[in-house]
């Protein structure tokens, strides 16, 4: 059994998942539990509930989940008022159509199948989007996706979670659903997650890149330090420069990796019983092991 999953806030999800795990419930529900402990947490700003708005105020949040044993997705983008957006897309992973549902449709769907309407914009967040507003200001920040990777029993998903972007435009959609870029798994090799700027992780179909790079027989920490290097020695190729991105990844052995073009980027692992948080740093060729104030 390996858990992996984006950023610090983390920690406590990937215990939860490790402990349903342990309890004999599917990997599905190991995966939505990590992620809905981060989607209901208040105090974190770029998922679920109390999320960052968009321009006109609005949290427009996007999720998908990914099952490597059939490559069976479901997502969704820009849905609102609802606080867990990754459960809502675990009930398209099934259906033979309509996999990814966005907007009205996505919220409508949600409705039908008992979630609640519930309003998530906070008043942290509402005041910080108020503050800008009221300094003139409307630039665009803030890319904290949580995404997650599981591998145990034989099987491996994906999935992920987001706000998105503050300040975007409405409407707006990343990376984050979109399988590929945002997340990839196939049980027969293993998974991979992104987060960071959607615009710059479509461009290189980042976490399926990761994938395939583990199928040619690349472990997980060098699959996802090519790609991440690769895609940033692109993108400066042909004049840009290139946003942040990072990638976690499990291969269907349960051995990990992590990369990113910041300094440092936090992920948290869990490979059988304890949960670290670690660091990854110079394109996944460094991993520290900090303490971090999760670990309660």
């Amino acid at each position: 059994m390996t858990v992996i999953a984006t950023w610090e806030i983390a920690f406590q999800g990937v215990k939860i998942a490790r402990d349903l795990l342990r309890e004999g419930k599917s990997v599905e529900d190991a995966i939505c539990g990590l992620i809905n402990q981060i989607e209901l947490e208040p105090s974190f700003h770029n998922v679920g509930y109390s999320g960052w708005p968009n321009q006109d105020g609005i949290v427009e949040l996007d999720a998908a989940i990914m099952n490597g044993d059939t490559l069976s997705y479901g997502s969704i983008a820009s849905i609102r008022n609802v606080k867990t957006p990754v459960s809502v897309a675990r009930l398209l992973v099934d259906e033979p159509y309509n996999n990814f549902l966005v907007g009205p449709g996505a919220y409508e769907f949600a409705m039908k199948n008992g979630f609640k309407h519930e309003e998530l914009l906070t008043e942290p967040a509402k005041k910080r989007w108020l503050e800008k507003l009221a300094e003139g200001r409307n630039e665009i920040e803030g890319h904290d996706t949580v995404g997650a990777v599981i591998a145990s029993g034989g099987r491996v998903v994906s999935a992920t979670s987001t706000s998105g972007l503050f300040m975007k435009w409405k409407g707006r959609v990343g990376d984050s659903p979109i399988v590929g870029p945002g997340l990839y798994a196939d049980s027969d090799i293993g998974g991979a997650t992104a987060t960071g700027v959607g615009e710059d992780i479509i461009k290189g179909t980042l976490s399926y890149e990761i994938v395939r790079l583990m199928g040619e027989g690349k472990s997980p920490m060098e699959a996802c330090g090519i790609a991440v290097k690769g895609l940033d020695d692109r993108l400066r190729a042909k004049g840009k420069t290139p946003r942040e991105f990072s990638v976690v990844a499990v291969n269907k052995d349960g051995e990990y990796g992590a990369a990113s073009n910041r300094e440092e980027f936090p992920f948290v692992v869990c490979t059988g019983d304890e949960v670290e948080f670690l660091i990854s740093k110079d394109f996944g060729k460094t991993i520290e092991k900090r303490k971090n104030k999760y670990d309660v």
